[in-house]
This record gives C-alpha cells, structure tokens and sequence, in this order.
C-alpha cells in the first residue's frame, strides 16, 4: 500500500474521526478528577458532551460525504469466501452479545400435562390444601397452553463471580458494536470504507483497556484482583486460555447461561446481513452504519451516566 493511498483524503477521513473520539475519551477521562477539581462537574460533563458530538458528528459526515464507495476498491464482484466467513464470525459473535441484553425469548406455547399444570398453579397453597385432604391423586392427560414469548425471569447464578457475556469479554457492549464494525468491513470492496468499518473495535480494543487501567487504579471504578484473572478485555481470550478452568467445561456451562433462541435470532440476522451484501446492487449494507449510529449511544455510558456519575457497560 503505498503512502499516498494512507494519506488520501478519504482514508484520513476513514480513521480521523474515530482517532479525535477515541483521543477525546482518552484524554478527558484519564484527567476527569483533575478537571472536575478545577473547573467544576457540570463544566467537565458539557466539554466531555460537546467534544464527543462534535467527534461523532465527523465520523459520520466523513463516512457518508468522504468515505463511503471510495477507491481504492480491493475486489470486484462477489464477496470472497474468505471474507465472508470472517464477517460470518465477527457478526455473529457481535449481534450474538448484543441479543443477550433482552429477554429471554421463548417459543410462546408449550405442552403441558394435568400435573405440571397443578403443580404450577397450586404451589402457593398446596401445603395447606395437603393439611386438609391429602395429596391429590395423580391425573393424566394435558394439553397445548400459550405463554408469553418473553421469558423475564432472571436464572443469574450469583454465587458464580463470573458467566453468561462477562466469560466472553469484561465489556461486551464496547465489543459487539467492536465486532458489528469489523464483520461488515469485510463485505465491502473499498478501502477506506473498510477502515472506516473497522474503527469501532480499535474503540473497544483501546477504550476496554483504558477503562481497566483506570479501574485498577480505583479510578471511577474498581476492577478485583480475582475478576480481573478470571476475565478478559480482547473477547474469548480469557474463555480459551484457561483461566476459567477446563475449557470444554467452561464452554459447558456457558452454553448452559446464555438464551439459545436469542442468540439463534442473532446469528440468522448475521447470516441476511451476508446475503444482503451479496446481492445489493450498492457496495455498502446501508443497514450496518445505521446500527452503528444506535450503538455510539453505549460508548457514552463508559464515563457518565444518569446525575453524572461514572458507570461502566
């Protein structure tokens, strides 16, 4: 690649953008206690607000009036089968963090017989009725009932210090905004539209990490000793390496945390992402930066959320 191609308008508008927000977050919230000792709370949070906008209102002026369909092109036609699988991969893993934010889905009917249905429906009195009469004597039979497709109960072990998205990075909303970004820059032949594409996990990758460090140092946060061992920024990393114990059997109880149909939901939708790019006429599915756009909103909630306190993901 030659210096002339790096320093072209477009590819300086590809990364320029995301390099200020990036540098922005960096700087501000590395020095948010000496800001906010010298100039005030509210004054550090209006210059944290206003440069971030005025960041985020680059990347995208630059994607869609620069960047976006500009050469140089790195093939024509079809997708290639290599990059297909690597977007498969990365949209996959992304959208598949992002679907266990929701509620469980459920498939909304389920078969159920007499005695389960009793046992559901009489549990609250069923001590008391037993008191009285007896146990009931067992019924056969059953039958179709509709339920709700969502199910909200909350199965979270609380005794486990470490499950569910928090095995597969510390910072799983960074990395599935990370990873939606990088999976599309792979279906699309420009250059610096790909550049562009792939900014956001240079975000995760550079704002998870700065967010340990600082949390380390017991600033705006904490970051155990033991959670740290056991978890990791870059996403898997900590899954596939062992340091939450035999892999096969953290993959076990993984499987055993997660919402299945969610994540089966997620990897569908990344699955019509790759047929949408390998049919559109366009060079870009428009779809990915708009979804993007509605992620940039969780990168705010790294250093301030509601009454202006510092949260993580």
């Amino acid at each position: 690649m030659s210096a002339a191609t790096i320093l072209s308008k477009p590819m300086m508008w590809a990364a320029g953008g995301w390099a200020f927000f990036i540098a922005e977050n960096f700087i501000l919230s590395e020095n948010r206690t000496y800001l906010i000792e010298n100039f005030g709370d509210d004054a550090y949070h209006y210059a944290y607000g206003t440069l971030s906008t005025a960041a985020m209102s680059s990347v995208f002026y630059g994607y869609f009036r620069k960047v976006k369909d500009a050469p140089p092109l790195l093939f024509k036609g079809p997708v290639p089968l290599g990059a297909k699988v690597a977007s498969f991969m990365c949209l996959s893993l992304g959208l598949g963090m992002a679907s266990q934010i929701p509620p469980k889905i459920q498939i909304p009917v389920e078969f159920v017989t007499n005695n389960s249905a009793d046992e559901n429906n009489t549990i609250a009195t069923s001590a008391a009725a037993e008191a009285v009469v007896g146990p009931a004597p067992p019924t056969e039979g059953g039958g179709w009932k509709v339920r709700c497709p969502f199910d909200f109960t909350d199965n979270k072990d609380t005794n486990s210090p470490v499950q569910s998205l928090e095995r597969i990075s510390r910072h799983p909303g960074l990395w599935s905004f990370g990873l939606l970004g990088l999976g599309s820059a792979f279906l699309v032949p420009s250059l610096p539209q790909r550049v562009w594409l792939a900014m956001p996990s240079m975000v995760a990758l550079i704002g998870g990490a700065h967010t340990d460090s600082r949390f380390r140092r017991g600033m705006g946060g904490e970051l155990s000793e033991e959670y740290d061992k056991v978890t990791s920024n870059v996403p898997l990393l900590a899954m596939l390496s062992g340091a939450q114990g035999n892999v096969i059997d953290v993959l076990n109880d993984f499987s055993s945390e997660i919402k299945p149909l969610n994540a089966a939901v997620a990897v569908g939708t990344a699955d019509s992402i790759l047929i949408r790019a390998e049919f559109s006429t366009s060079l870009t599915p428009e779809i990915i930066p708009l979804l993007l756009l509605q992620e940039v909103g969780s990168l705010f909630c790294i250093e301030q959320g509601q009454n202006g306190q510092e949260i993580t993901q």
